[in-house]
């Protein structure tokens, strides 16, 4: 693939990074259960995103061939497409994996806190996909990769890069 197509695709990556390890609607927001080591939380939360990045980034490559995006740019629609039937249900599952891990002990506010925000970049995202590739505007999970990372969920807040 086009190394320009593939830094597009990477941008649209970005907007998931965070999201790629927290996925869920409003309607399950729910208090997390039972509590697990930070260790733990850390090792299997990385772990998630870290499929989900891949999966992401399948996901992209795989419609950027069908669509023949070797060579130009997606259209707003085709980022639409792209958040709509990659992006989005990905990260919603992302979310709600990492919801169900629990959280460590004296964690909670904060690890609520991050799947909150995550989950409100996630309807924002869905009320408008094309938010995912919107050049001069602030992509929705900007915020939310930073508190991934602050909290030790590198791969949630690789901005894109699959870590290895």
């Amino acid at each position: 693939m086009n190394k320009p197509v593939i830094g597009l695709l990477a941008a649209l990556v970005a907007i998931a990074a965070v999201v790629a390890g927290c996925g869920s609607s409003s309607s399950e927001t729910t208090e997390t259960t039972a509590s697990i080591s930070k260790a733990e939380f850390l090792t299997q939360g990385n772990a998630i995103c870290k499929a989900g990045n891949r999966e992401i980034n399948e996901g992209f490559e795989k419609f950027a061939k069908e669509n023949g995006l070797n060579h130009k740019k997606p259209t707003e629609a085709q980022f639409e497409e792209l958040s709509e039937t990659v992006l989005i249900p990905s990260v919603s599952k992302q979310i709600d994996e990492v919801r169900e891990l629990g959280t460590p002990e004296g964690e909670e506010a904060e690890i609520e806190e991050f799947l909150g925000n995550a989950e409100e970049a996630l309807e924002e995202l869905e009320e408008e996909p094309s938010l995912s590739g919107a050049e001069g505007k602030e992509e929705p999970f900007f915020n939310v990769n930073k508190e991934a990372t602050a909290i030790g969920l590198a791969a949630c807040g690789a901005e894109g890069e699959e870590e290895s």
